[in-house]
């Protein structure tokens, strides 16, 4: 059963025009959570096409007047999705919350019926393997990733960013620490003491990738810096400031 509430078109549910110059993306986001309705709002607000699904009704109805179609149906019911034309949307995110068998029931639902990109929030890394074995696009972890912004950010408050590569690299952005302020990135010598690279600047909100080796940092300066992990790590712990 299909509950649908505030819709505002069903353009996704026919194929695109073959005539088409452009084809704007269209996404469908399952669980309306924090996550996914994060998700949902930040894509409508952008100006893109988006179909909210829960089996929850009030979380349906929070959404009503943000995204383009809000409907209540069971996301493991593969009728339920075939009559909503999933398998038209360009991107699915499956943000369902702590079921995890109903994530990866409707994961493999979604594969079945040729969904072209899913996107799936995992619990832990053993849902996540899981999720990859049956076919995901993509396995986000946004608890685990948030614990992680914070953690770096506890250890260093100048940290703004934190962006994992893979197991081993990741990048960060980093406000110059009061230690950096008045000297150069020649001066500072980042990669021959951390084996880190300064990718960019980021000055008066101007990114610059070829900032001048022998131009001081100043107070409000960012640094993009890309290396392993525990170099990072180790950066971070010199330039901490309480």
């Amino acid at each position: 059963m299909i509950e649908g509430y505030g819709a505002r078109n069903d353009r996704w549910r026919e194929e695109p025009a073959s005539g088409m110059a452009k084809h704007k993306k269209q996404f469908a986001i399952i669980g309306l959570g924090r996550f996914g309705s994060s998700v949902a709002k930040f894509l409508s607000e952008m100006g893109y096409e988006v179909l909210a699904i829960d089996d929850n009704a009030e979380r349906v109805q929070d959404l009503v007047n943000v995204v383009t179609h809000a409907v209540s149906a069971d996301s493991t019911d593969e009728e339920a999705m075939r009559a909503l034309g999933i398998r038209n949307f360009d991107v699915v995110v499956v943000a369902i919350g702590e079921n995890i068998q109903a994530s990866i029931l409707t994961t493999l639902i979604l594969k079945d019926l040729g969904v072209g990109k899913i996107i799936v929030k995992a619990q832990n890394e053993l849902h996540g393997k899981v999720l990859n074995k049956i076919g995901a696009d993509k396995v986000v972890f946004p608890e685990r990733d948030m614990g992680l912004r914070v953690a770096h950010h506890l250890i260093s408050p100048n940290i703004m960013e934190h962006i994992e590569l893979s197991s081993d690299y990741s990048i960060v952005e980093m406000t110059a620490p009061s230690a950096m302020r008045g000297k150069n990135l020649r001066q500072l010598d980042i990669r021959a003491k951390y084996q880190c690279n300064v990718l960019a600047v980021k000055r008066d909100g101007e990114m610059n990738i070829s900032f001048p080796a022998d131009e001081p940092l100043c107070r409000d300066d960012v640094l993009v810096i890309v290396g392993r992990n525990e170099q990072l790590t180790r950066l971070e712990q010199v330039y901490a400031e309480p």
